[in-house]
């Protein structure tokens, strides 16, 4: 059985689970208890404790574990080969620039989109603000990204994995690599037998995707209480979703055929593990190995493009949670009855396009990305404290949208500069099943 077949047959039977664990504590709400009641029976139960807690919890976090364990020597291994391969070090340029350049385009026309859909369905409008709370991170100043961009110890970068340092280190390694001759060609040969063995853990890894993704999705399923969905934030969730299935279905859709005249479809059906990974884990950054192996079996495109654009995707690209910024600001927005000026929603598209690289690796980027926001049309940041309750799920599926737009972005670069094999992106009946 094909891999994402299986993978999506376990995501089902999860969910199934995990909402079978929370109506069980519905039940014992049924009965008249108070919710903190109820909440305290349901955590308490034998069930709960030992399945959901115990068995879900373990068997997710070893799965998003191991997939986290492969990203840093992937990345290193695998851009220092790109780098090696290359002919003409100037490609390097023109691979920064187009990615780079596409990556900030990708995000404009989300927020773009998002935007416009929360302008016309309002979301907003009637909703009881109440008294939320949310403390937001400092983002770090620009100046300061830059200046670390360069690791002062490249080995602290790799421990605390440190996306932006590790891409930076790797390129000037396969640099020297190439510059150095013989001695470079005999350390270049070990990397590439390096390489070969982290793409053979990879196959190991994703033989067990399919129990990681039921165990994750499980869990999420017994723990969120789909009772909030139902009400005020049911028109912003929903709207959310809408938003993020456009963008990847019709946006990513029309750039592929636009720029490279190959079938999008093709390209949805060799990336269907990888987005069905990062659904489960909702970590672009644990879904990397799988991004890179669809990008190189499914879609054709070489080695040198994809292990630069992808690492430097799940670094800066954030399509989906530009979705949920735009939506969520002009939310909060009309909730509190404020009319934000044509000045002030350009201001917003810039902000977060912009923040995108400033916050590359910090964690919760997407609340902080929104905070920064917030505060620049002047809007109370604590607003945020509403719509955390059901950020879980939507978490997942812009995660999902975010590693496409980084496979979809690699695909245009590798195309223009004939990085690309076209009859392997066109074959969808020999896809990879990681056991190969």
């Amino acid at each position: 059985m094909n891999l994402s077949v299986k993978i999506l047959i376990f995501m089902v039977v999860g969910a199934i689970v995990g909402v079978l664990f929370l109506q069980f504590g519905d039940y014992q709400c049924a009965k008249g208890l108070a919710e903190a009641e109820c909440q305290a029976i349901q955590q308490k139960s034998w069930a709960y404790t030992y399945f959901v807690e115990g068995l879900f919890n373990i068997g997710g976090s070893l799965f998003i574990n191991a997939l986290k364990m492969l990203m840093v020597p992937l990345v290193l291994v695998s851009l220092v080969c790109g780098v090696c391969s290359l002919a003409d070090p100037s490609k390097l340029g023109r691979l920064s620039l187009k990615s780079i350049g596409l990556y900030l385009l990708t995000t404009a026309i989300a927020l773009t989109l998002a935007l416009t859909l929360a302008s016309i369905f309002q979301p907003g409008v009637g909703m009881p603000v109440g008294e939320a709370s949310f403390d937001a991170s400092e983002k770090p100043p620009l100046s300061d990204v830059i200046i670390n961009i360069i690791p002062t110890n490249p080995f602290e970068a790799m421990v605390s994995a440190n996306m932006l340092q590790i891409i930076v280190f790797a390129i000037l390694v396969g640099l020297a690599i190439t510059l150095s001759g013989e001695q470079g060609k005999r350390i270049g040969n070990w990397f590439e037998d390096a390489n070969k063995v982290v793409m053979e853990l990879v196959n190991i890894i994703m033989r067990f995707a399919p129990y990681g993704v039921f165990f994750l999705i499980a869990k999420t399923f017994a723990t969120f209480p789909f009772s909030d969905l139902v009400g005020s934030l049911g028109s912003y969730f929903i709207l959310v979703i809408v938003g993020l299935l456009l963008h990847a279905m019709i946006t990513y859709s029309v750039l592929i055929a636009l720029f490279t005249r190959l079938n999008p479809i093709n390209f949805f059906k060799g990336m269907w593990p990888a987005m069905l990974t990062a659904f489960g884990t909702s970590s672009s950054n644990a879904t990397l190995p799988v991004t890179m192996r669809c990008a190189e079996t499914n879609l054709g495109v070489h080695k040198n493009t994809f292990s630069f654009t992808l690492p430097l995707g799940a670094t800066i690209n954030m399509d989906g949670t530009a979705i949920m910024q735009g939506i969520a600001t002009l939310f909060i927005a009309q909730a509190y009855s404020v009319d934000l000026s044509m000045a002030q929603l350009l201001t917003v598209v810039l902000t977060a396009t912009l923040a995108s690289i400033g916050t590359a690796g910090v964690p919760s980027v997407g609340l902080i990305l929104l905070a920064g926001v917030l505060t620049q049309v002047n809007l109370p940041v604590e607003a945020i404290g509403m719509i955390l309750g059901i950020d879980r799920l939507l978490d997942m599926t812009r995660t999902a949208v975010n590693i496409t737009g980084d496979a979809a972005v690699t695909t245009i670069v590798a195309k223009s500069e004939g990085e690309i094999d076209i009859d392997t992106f066109n074959d969808t009946n020999n896809r990879s099943n990681f056991d190969d």
